[in-house]
């Protein structure tokens, strides 16, 4: 295995190590913040990145590898596409979630599970992002966008422009 977490980002795995241990026994707790981190210094989750993360944490491959196939937050493959992930979930749904996915795709040009074609936007309708109070929401990497009106989309696309690959501190 070639790669190696910063020393910042060992720095966040030990603290929250720290947090969770030994009430629990397990470093299983800080799968999720590890495989983040990981995919914010490597840009995605490749086997080495899952393996560094299991090895740092002393858990099973497999283990890491099950937690970042079942989430769609992490990428596995490398790729110059921003994924929207707009929640249409209940909470999402009753505050006109459905418009702002109307609005995404109408802004982008592509209809929900399509890419722009400058391949600069991929639009994803997510089952559940859990931030049910702010509902409507979008989730892009680790950033959320709250409380989201169908006219706020224009300024998020252009964000998104400035800024491809938002990511916000999980430690």
């Amino acid at each position: 295995m070639s790669l190696e977490f910063s020393a910042d980002a060992q720095k966040k795995i030990a603290a929250l190590c720290d947090r969770y241990l030994p009430a629990s026994k397990t470093k299983q707790p800080v799968v999720m913040a590890a495989l983040h981190l990981a995919q914010k210094e490597f840009g995605h989750l490749s086997e080495d990145a899952m393996r560094l993360v299991a090895t740092t944490l002393g858990l099973p491959y497999a283990h890491v590898y099950g937690v970042a196939t079942f989430y769609t937050m992490y990428k596995l493959e490398p790729a110059g596409t921003t994924t929207i992930r707009m929640c249409t979930n209940i909470s999402c749904m009753l505050r006109d979630g459905y418009d702002v996915l109307a609005a995404f795709e109408k802004q982008l040009g592509v209809k929900k599970g399509g890419t722009t074609a400058n391949k600069k936007f991929h639009l994803v309708e997510e089952e559940c992002i859990a931030a049910c109070a702010n509902a409507p929401c979008a989730v892009v990497g680790t950033k959320y966008f709250l409380d989201i009106t169908p006219s706020e989309v224009a300024k998020i696309i252009a964000e998104l422009e400035r800024d491809p690959s938002p990511e916000s501190e999980v430690v």
